[in-house]
């Protein structure tokens, strides 16, 4: 399965466009592109790779805002489409959206699934309390 070139290219515009926007600090602006470029996949969007990525990005700017049931929803989805489950950025995000839900078992599966694919250096660019508590959970 493949998108049309014309698809294709609109996503990879509205998606450097919210790009852009987000590195700019409008969040707001930059989550409604990506919005607009997942709703531009055929029907049964999570079959799509595009759909793992912009489930990312989408989530990673609910995260930035703190909104961490927005922020699991869309990973919990970005997991399920191609190239999600194994993926330790994923993962590293799950494991934080547990860990803010108080729900420490699974923080800690999650987690240590981003630290086994990626290593130490995956949790370098947040908040040092998530090492922090995996530290407590399993030897690094």
């Amino acid at each position: 399965m493949q998108l049309s070139d014309s698809t294709y290219s609109e996503i990879i515009t509205l998606s450097k466009q919210g790009e852009d926007l987000v590195k700019a600090g409008d969040l707001e602006a930059g989550k409604h592109k990506y919005v607009a470029a997942l709703r531009l996949l055929p029907e049964n969007h999570r079959e799509w790779e595009a759909a793992t990525w912009l489930y990312v990005a989408i989530g990673d700017v609910h995260f930035r805002m703190n909104n961490y049931d927005r922020a699991f929803k869309c990973f919990f989805n970005a997991v399920q489409c191609p190239k999600g489950l194994g993926n330790p950025y994923i993962h590293l995000r799950l494991g934080q959206l547990y860990y803010e839900q108080e729900n420490l078992e699974k923080a800690t599966d999650e987690l240590t699934r981003a630290y086994m694919g990626a290593g130490i250096e995956i949790f370098m660019e947040d908040d040092p309390k998530y090492l922090e508590f995996l530290e407590t959970s399993i030897e690094l």
